[in-house]
């Protein structure tokens, strides 16, 4: 056997253990998805070596999804941390064999703690399987391994089930994008999904604002004073009637005999784009693209203009 049909033997042992996942998915998986939905603590995943490694990302995909997990290694929990675990949390413990010492050492606690206990194992007689609430039995024939010793397709069959749970979860919560937004705000989604055009708009006295009876000329000064290349105009109410930017005072300039003195009414763009300050950046962003503008008066419930954004403000805030 070569190089790549070994690789290619590892890669179908490994999914024929996540296809074979179909089977766990009874009346127990829907017991323990309902026992997760009902906890009033966290989900207290468990496990040691590989399996330990598993439950440790499942912990962080179950917090980052909406249900706040925390790791427990065995070995310490033996020595006092084993005091994380309330009555009020489920554990999700994690053995291929069902049969790890270190959790077994540590199912007395758990029924005298009173906490739910979800085992996710290949062996339904095991220990571990027998004394839980919940046993969710991965079914697989043989490891990946050439040796059938190292655990692969065991821990990849683990993992699936237990993003399994992670991501049923999710949607059983509701948990949507916004959601996911907010337990990942460095992320570029958390930027895409959090910063509203009030976060990063001109306002204040860095907003342009002239009457529709300015003149050209102090029209320009406005524009010039608060660098940016438009400006907002309003009526003697104070309402966005139009808009004035460099690309229009370019068009006027080229029609010839420009007279520095001509009210904005007359050069403005009447009912031009808007967008509101609780409006999602990326939002603004689709609108500028879309009619390729570079900037948008900000308006408030009124129509009053609170502010402008210009593409670059989004663009450097890394929302693209």
């Amino acid at each position: 056997m070569n190089l790549l049909e070994r690789a290619r033997r590892v890669i179908r042992l490994e999914a024929e253990a996540v296809a074979g996942l179909d089977s766990s998915l009874g009346p127990g998986f829907e017991r323990a998805i309902e026992l997760l939905l009902s906890i009033r603590g966290r989900v207290v995943t468990t496990g040691m070596g590989k399996a330990g490694l598993i439950a440790r990302k499942i912990c962080a995909t179950l917090s980052s999804t909406g249900t706040p997990s925390v790791f427990l290694h065995p070995s310490e929990a033996i020595h006092g941390d084993l005091g994380m675990v309330t009555r009020d949390d489920v554990l999700l413990a994690f053995s291929n064999s069902g049969q790890t010492e270190e959790i077994l050492r540590l199912l007395p606690s758990f029924k005298h703690i009173g906490a739910p206990l979800i085992s996710i194992t290949s062996v339904a007689t095991s220990d571990l399987a027998r004394h839980s609430d919940v046993a969710l039995i991965i079914h697989i024939d043989r490891e990946a391994c050439p040796l059938n010793l190292a655990p692969t397709s065991s821990t990849t069959a683990m993992l699936a089930l237990g993003d399994t749970l992670a991501l049923v979860l999710l949607e059983a919560r509701g948990f949507g994008p916004e959601d996911y937004a907010i337990f990942h705000p460095g992320g570029s989604l958390g930027r895409r999904l959090l910063t509203k055009v009030g976060d990063l708009m001109h306002s204040g006295e860095a907003n342009p604002i002239v009457r529709d009876d300015t003149p050209l000329r102090d029209a320009i000064v406005e524009m010039t004073s608060k660098k940016l290349a438009a400006t907002n105009v309003v009526d003697t109410a104070g309402h966005l009637v139009g808009f004035f930017s460099d690309g229009d005072l370019r068009r006027y300039l080229l029609k010839g005999s420009p007279n520095m003195q001509a009210p904005m009414r007359e050069l403005m763009t009447r009912n031009p784009k808007v967008t509101h300050p609780d409006t999602m950046a990326v939002k603004a962003l689709e609108v500028l693209r879309e009619y390729k503008i570079i900037e948008l008066p900000v308006v408030d419930d009124d129509r009053r203009p609170v502010g402008m954004i210009h593409l670059h403000d989004i663009t450097r805030a890394g929302i693209a």
